[in-house]
């Protein structure tokens, strides 16, 4: 009786070469974000240089493995595995490409990073003014305030419908729901003060929501300010419309 013989899996060459590099560009992403926070690389140098390369690295994972798979497709049955790993190796690498991506695709946006519904009379930091460095508070006025109207036309102050007590627990009650960290939350003033950490990189942007009477309604305006970079890719002004659409669905 004649023994069966096994079957060995037929991967291609070029299809391991494509998961190699999926690997080789998550610890390079990886590295960067775990590399600032810890110290031991420079914003410049994480941000710029070793995400960048992790990119790369994930572009081209994503093209050796269509080529991967396109070998393996025309390879015996018993390289169906070769084929899933191909397939996978091109949707994880593509996955891991989207992140740094996302850092630079979309419409073009100013290289400021502190935005506000209010560019005349923009809500005033006071608790989180020693977290930051000397003057980074401080509002530049029209120097950033036309380049912010021209970029983001649509934020602009809410106007809540009831009294400011009502609005300011209702502004408050909505900062817990983003996930903020509260620095100071001040009813009297109409001011509530927090910090938001980014995922990736853990950098932190502070916020400022200021309430003021208007006859029966609250109007409310909003400020974020990055306490890193010249620029913030936009992610203030995101911070700040996905707050307002927290605070009115209410």
């Amino acid at each position: 009786m004649e023994k069966r013989k096994e079957k060995k899996l037929d991967i291609a060459p070029v299809a391991l070469f494509g998961a190699g590099l999926v690997l080789v560009a998550a610890l390079t992403l990886l590295a960067a974000p775990l590399g600032y926070r810890s110290g031991l690389f420079s914003l410049q140098l994480a941000l710029l240089t070793v995400f960048r390369w992790g990119a790369y690295a994930a572009a081209v994972a994503a093209a050796v493995s269509v080529v991967g798979f396109g070998v393996q497709w025309f390879r015996p049955r018993q390289a169906r595995f070769g084929l899933a790993l191909s397939a996978t190796s091109c949707l994880l690498s593509l996955a891991m490409f989207s992140i740094p991506a996302s850092f630079r695709l979309g419409p073009p946006v100013p290289p400021i990073h502190d935005i506000t519904t209010d560019t005349e009379d923009p809500p005033l930091f006071v608790a989180v003014v020693p977290l930051n460095s000397p003057d980074r508070t401080v509002y530049e006025g029209e120097v950033i305030a036309i380049q912010q109207r021209e970029a983001y036309p649509d934020l602009q102050p809410v106007v809540l419908d009831m009294p400011a007590e009502q609005a300011f627990d209702q502004a408050f009650a909505t900062v817990q729901e983003m996930g903020w960290e509260v620095v100071e939350a001040d009813a009297v003033s109409g001011r509530i003060e927090a910090t938001d950490t980014t995922f990736w990189f853990g950098f932190k942007d502070d916020v400022v929501i200021r309430l003021r009477t208007v006859g029966s309604n609250t109007r409310v305006d909003i400020r974020s300010l990055s306490r890193v970079g010249g620029g913030d890719v936009g992610k203030n002004a995101q911070r700040i419309r996905a707050y307002i659409s927290a605070l009115t669905a209410k």
